[in-house]
């Protein structure tokens, strides 16, 4: 099963919530050329639920999920799949690149299990399980190609876009979100002004956007990259736009 990566075309910190965690206006769009995959294997190197492949990660997400549908009552369905099977996992997603491949693979895990076990969770269940483990993967399950997405990216509303064709960079650049967040909050931010823009922003196409604006103005987070990872400043300088917290930018095809 492909697990598609996502881009940021705007977005927009617009707050903080009482765990004060950054509120955001952004528009997700779905890019369907670039993909994990994820299937079930007979390979098993050791006993219970494994995930096979090439990359590694200390605190795999996928494992968190699994542990979360073990919690909600299908301990013994996940326990007599994984008996015999491993989860593969090809991973193609750059990681710390901004395109939401972690939370990508997550939903994917979890639309998998949902269909191969028949637990019968709806997708808004499926959702309300996925906020416990992240807040962009709400926008892997939802099934848009393009929405508008706001609190900490578990509200989720379709949006009939325009999306031109886009080239993309992917830096060797390794940008760590929780940096990158930590660098914007260094400097005082006008959220109502923010809120303006984001609701000017929410109503114009990704073509609109890209047209219309600068880098800087449509991302709150390039700027505080640049000052983390100095090498980005020249896409910066370029006029490439940035996706998330990074290092992936992009382009319009003209």
């Amino acid at each position: 099963m492909k697990a598609y990566a996502k881009a940021n075309i705007f977005l927009k910190l617009i707050g903080l919530d009482s765990r004060k965690y950054h509120l955001l206006s952004s528009r997700f769009i779905l890019l369907e050329e670039f993909y994990d995959e994820l299937c079930l294997s007979d390979e098993k190197t050791q006993e219970g639920f494994e995930i096979i492949s090439d990359f590694r990660c200390k605190d795999n997400i996928i494992k968190k999920a699994y542990c979360l549908l073990c919690d909600y009552g299908y301990q013994k369905k996940l326990e007599e799949l994984f008996q015999n099977k491993s989860l593969k996992l090809i991973k193609n997603i750059p990681t710390g690149a901004g395109l939401g491949g972690g939370s990508s693979d997550c939903a994917t895990f979890l639309v998998m299990m949902n269909e191969i076990l028949n637990l019968k969770l709806s997708i808004q269940e499926l959702i309300a399980l996925s906020t416990k483990l992240g807040s962009d993967i709400a926008f892997f399950l939802s099934g848009f190609k393009s929405a508008n997405v706001s609190g900490c990216g578990e509200i989720i509303n379709v949006f009939e876009d325009e999306i031109p064709n886009i080239n993309w960079i992917f830096p060797q650049i390794f940008c760590n979100t929780s940096k990158v967040y930590k660098e914007f909050d260094k400097k005082k931010c006008d959220f109502n002004l923010n809120i303006k823009q984001a609701k000017i922003y929410e109503n114009l196409s990704t073509k609109e956007l890209l047209q219309e604006y600068k880098n800087t103005e449509l991302n709150d987070l390039f700027t505080p990259c640049v000052s983390l990872y100095p090498k980005m400043s020249n896409y910066l300088q370029n006029n490439y736009f940035l996706s998330g917290s990074g290092s992936s930018v992009f382009k319009v095809d003209r």
